[in-house]
């Protein structure tokens, strides 16, 4: 699970995913010192009016932009909207071009006019000039594959659980695989702040292409970096992770919109020649689901934030306080703080909490966590969903829908790893996972929504094949697959907690009381999901929801922005 709360940089996948690697940068925010008489337009305003622009004499030579109402001495540092000579509206040699490819002459005139465009629409300046590099997927991956295979075997344990205990990777597979995959068959750029570059990747090998959209949303990532300081943007949790990039991600992907927006009436862009979009991806969906929630629901976020304060200034002052939970991003303006969660060990001589580099190997799903779990199956051609494609995706958007009644009721979780001897007998994490255990403790807002929670997890349980045991307790047993094991459910009030262990026996040992004789008492469908606020469709069934997600995933100018957080033992080096 802690993969996808590792930062090595900020990058942006096919279906766009950008990883945010935040090891390094200023201290504390800054507000850039913009002129009075040059302030820029705010995204969502109408656009710029129409105005005579002369080309450059060359395609290094920026060109000069007939605005009477422009300083006469613009400045880099001082100016909105212009950056090392060029304008935001500028033309260049290369807006001629049929395809994307520029070249090394070419690449610095590109990159400064974007840069000026991120600062017309984000109306703050950057304070230096940004590397910009373009590589072909081969490349990206021979250069990238260490973030992903250099982490002790502990984080792996604990990633193959973790993941395991959402029903996202079973046994048979290793959640680092699963991620690599996920990064490396679909990032398309990313921002690494240890170097202060981008790096641009393309599907084309032979000659590159370089597309504008990507390299404006990681300009957005750099500008945040200058400003904001994104190395002090760290999440202790996966949630709290979640929940910070849907500021980040949706600040960039607010900006993003607008510059698209743009390239279609105004600007002039460059667009790859093939559309750079992959039509298949092998991913993980429980996982991408995961992932993608700060990019669905992080720029109506910061659209709340800009309606309720003074447009990007309040989006500036959030950096200060960023949100806690991926709930306060889903719900925006519910300003929702975990509640404290207590796991304490009551495992038997036997069993263990794991340890992770000094610590308890233990982490926040999270409302985006679980529903990502509910939806992991959504796709699924030889399995039912609890989330239903048709309920995940949200008509008429390029967003998935992450509020369900199942789900919209979190008020906390914490989920605790336990291993023993068996567990650390074998070298092999995926099948140390299925010697391992868990007790997952989750607390909702009322009866009503832990009985929602119960019923879906009760159907989860039951698309795996999982049996009730009879004489004992809310306990269930999985024989064979990816997630064979006992599983039991123990609801008190507004709490539910969940016990993981290889056998019925050793429920008890991982968690002391747990499967106790006597009868059940849940039942799937005590609680009742409409899913969400998606509206019936007529005609919609789950073959064009899977269209649809398609369309979302794929689509001309769709965006997917990942971000891939440091492990624990990352995070404890740079501390």
């Amino acid at each position: 699970m802690r993969s996808t709360r590792t930062r090595p940089s900020v990058a942006v996948l096919v279906v766009v995913l950008t990883v945010l690697v935040a090891t390094g940068g200023l201290v504390g925010p800054a507000v850039a010192a913009t002129s009075a008489a040059n302030s820029a337009d705010s995204a969502g305003s109408s656009p710029d009016s129409a105005s005579a622009l002369h080309a450059p004499a060359s395609s290094s030579t920026p060109a000069v932009s007939a605005q009477s109402d422009r300083p006469a001495n613009p400045s880099t540092e001082d100016t909105v909207g212009y950056v090392e000579g060029y304008w935001y509206d500028d033309e260049l040699a290369v807006d001629d071009q049929s395809d994307a490819v520029v070249d090394e002459a070419d690449l610095d005139p590109v990159v400064y006019r974007a840069m000026a465009r991120v600062e017309r629409i984000r109306n703050v300046t950057f304070e230096e000039a940004v590397s910009v590099d373009v590589i072909s997927r081969e490349e990206y991956r021979e250069t990238n594959g260490d973030r992903f295979t250099n982490i002790t075997s502990a984080n792996r344990l604990e990633q193959n659980v973790g993941y395991e205990a959402l029903f996202m990777v079973d046994r048979d597979t290793e959640a680092t695989d699963a991620t690599e995959t996920l990064y490396g068959g679909a990032v398309e750029g990313y921002y690494d702040p240890a170097t202060d570059e981008i790096v641009i990747v393309s599907e084309n090998p032979e000659t590159p292409e370089l597309n504008e959209l990507t390299l404006g949303h990681e300009l957005v990532h750099a500008l945040q970096d200058q400003r904001f300081n994104l190395s002090a943007l760290e999440g202790a949790t996966q949630d709290e992770s979640l929940a910070i990039d849907g500021l980040v991600e949706g600040d960039a992907g607010r900006v993003e919109r607008e510059y698209e927006r743009r390239c279609g009436t105004d600007w002039s862009c460059l667009t790859p020649s093939d559309g750079e979009q992959s039509q298949s991806l092998d991913v993980n969906w429980g996982i991408y689901f995961t992932v993608y929630q700060p990019y669905s629901d992080g720029p109506d976020y910061v659209d709340y934030l800009r309606q309720q304060g003074e447009g990007w200034s309040a989006v500036d002052a959030a950096y200060d306080d960023p949100p806690r939970t991926s709930s306060a991003v889903i719900h925006p303006g519910s300003e929702r703080e975990p509640a404290a969660i207590s796991v304490p060990d009551r495992s038997s001589d036997d069993w263990r909490q794991l340890r992770v580099d000094g610590g308890v190997g233990n982490d926040t799903v999270g409302e985006a966590g679980m529903v990502a779990m509910f939806a992991a199956d959504a796709l699924a051609e030889d399995r039912d969903s609890v989330i239903e494609a048709t309920d995940l995706y949200q008509s008429g958007t390029t967003g998935f829908n992450y509020n369900h009644s199942y789900t919209n009721g979190w008020a906390g979780d914490e989920l605790v790893i336990y291993t023993n001897d068996d567990a650390n007998a074998t070298s092999d994490p995926a099948e140390a996972a299925g010697h391992a255990g868990y007790v997952w403790r989750t607390q909702w807002q009322s009866g009503t929504d832990t009985r929602q929670f119960v019923d879906g997890y009760l159907q989860l349980l039951e698309n795996h094949d999982a049996e009730s045991v009879d004489g004992r307790q809310d306990t269930y047993v999985i024989d064979d697959g990816g997630y064979s094991g006992a599983y039991y459910l123990d609801r008190s009030g507004r709490t539910l907690t969940i016990v993981r262990a290889p056998s019925v026996d050793e429920l008890s040992a991982v968690e002391a009381g747990a499967a106790p004789e006597g009868e059940d008492t849940l039942e799937a469908g005590e609680g009742s999901d409409t899913g969400g606020s998606i509206d019936t469709i007529p005609g919609f069934g789950p073959a064009a929801a899977v269209s649809a997600i398609a369309i979302v995933l794929f689509g001309a100018g769709s965006r997917i922005v990942v971000g891939r957080r440091r492990t624990a033992s990352e995070r404890r080096d740079r501390d």
